[in-house]
């Protein structure tokens, strides 16, 4: 899963294929499920169109305290994080606590003013950790966010898109830290008791995340996490009325008519090529790791190889041969490294001595051999 995301962006863009289910019978303004394992697009609607995104905005923010910061640390809480707009968990300037219960009341109970204490924490100022949120986009391939802020309070300059949220989600739940924070339904923090508002958590099987989100301006905004049998879907919807009835059919439309199934073992050949320039003939292409990707029932994955059809000798066992295209109805939705079978050395010509160079061939070379006088030989008359 960390394989397929150092390539995220290019990865989702090229497996968009759908659900047999109508883009109309979704609600959302925009949406996208995926499957977070193999990182096929089973479903969108104007997934790349660039919008508001309220506090789903605190994925990124939660995922970089996550990674850049000991969530056991404690920190006092400054004026600049008390009485900020919107949700809030309530902070009381100078009361202490650790970055783990910041985390709780960020994602359980959107804190705002917890958003503004973990940036300050963590990237000095509000300006400097929105700094770290546009370079872990870069990093990840969001191609369709800027981020000005840790909450997500509305800003012309702070947008994201439904598959930029999938690549981040996807990223995030991976972290453990992370997992443990969104997954969790209610936790007390001091004299605190949070609840999480996501409640996919008790309505959908294998619900664990993510967030919610909610401005005037940008409408109801879900992203969602369900994993079964150690397979995830991560749905996304932007201005949603009927988000939790959405994600709920999306997510069970992608359980059940789409199972992961191996495409390919490694070291199953998946080609055998001709070898030009070698005295052997071919060479057997194998692939380089197992590969498994989420199908229907009646979908049956075809392989193609790249390149020209045939190689040059020589070539070494074990060593890169390129990939292989997976095909589904034609189109190509994943590509698998691949290798070369066996070693296959390049075909030696006879080295030529001086005689050949120069008198064409070993003819001459009898030739030439033949006229010259030894000792004792007869001479010819002449006449």
């Amino acid at each position: 899963m960390k394989r397929f995301f150092a390539g995220a962006a290019a990865a989702l863009l090229a497996a968009a294929l759908f659900l047999p289910l109508k883009a109309r019978a979704v609600s959302a303004q925009k949406a996208i499920l995926v499957d977070a394992v193999s990182g096929r697009v089973i479903y969108e609607k104007d997934a790349d169109s660039r919008s508001l995104i309220a506090s789903t905005t605190k994925i990124m923010t939660a995922l970089i305290v996550c990674e850049q910061c000991n969530v056991l640390d404690r920190m006092r809480i400054p004026k600049e994080a008390v009485g900020i707009e919107g949700s809030s968990m309530y902070l009381q300037e100078g009361e202490i606590l650790t970055l783990q219960e910041l985390l709780y009341g960020l994602m359980l109970s959107s804190g705002n003013d917890a958003a503004v204490a973990l940036a300050i924490y963590c990237g000095g100022t509000v300006e400097g950790f929105a700094e770290l949120m546009n370079d872990k986009a870069r990093i990840l391939g969001m191609t369709g966010s800027h981020f000005e802020n840790p909450n997500g309070l509305d800003s012309p300059g702070h947008y994201s898109t439904a598959r930029d949220l999938a690549i981040l989600a996807a990223y995030a739940m991976e972290n453990p830290i992370f997992y443990k924070t969104v997954s969790a339904k209610n936790v007390t923090v001091g004299q605190r008791y949070l609840h999480n508002h996501n409640k996919l958590l008790w309505q959908v099987e294998g619900a664990d995340g993510v967030k919610t989100g909610y401005t005037k301006a940008a409408g109801r905004i879900l992203v969602s996490s369900a994993t079964r049998n150690g397979r995830r879907l991560i749905c996304v919807t932007l201005n949603d009325p009927n988000d939790w009835q959405d994600h709920a059919a999306l997510l069970e439309k992608g359980f059940s008519c789409f199972e992961m199934r191996q495409v390919v073992k490694k070291d199953d050949v998946i080609a055998t090529l001709d070898v030009a320039g070698s005295d052997s003939q071919q060479v057997q292409i194998l692939a380089a790791e197992d590969f498994s990707y989420a199908l229907s029932a009646d979908e049956h994955p075809q392989l193609m190889l790249s390149g020209p059809g045939f190689v040059y000798a020589p070539v070494i066992e074990g060593t890169d041969a390129g990939f292989a295209y997976v095909l589904i109805e034609g189109n190509a939705v994943a590509k698998i490294p691949v290798i070369y079978g066996q070693t296959v050395e390049q075909k030696k010509e006879e080295k030529k001595n001086l005689w050949q160079i120069l008198f064409g061939g070993e003819k001459h070379e009898r030739t030439a051999s033949e006229n010259t006088v030894r000792p004792g030989d007869r001479l010819p008359t002449e006449s």
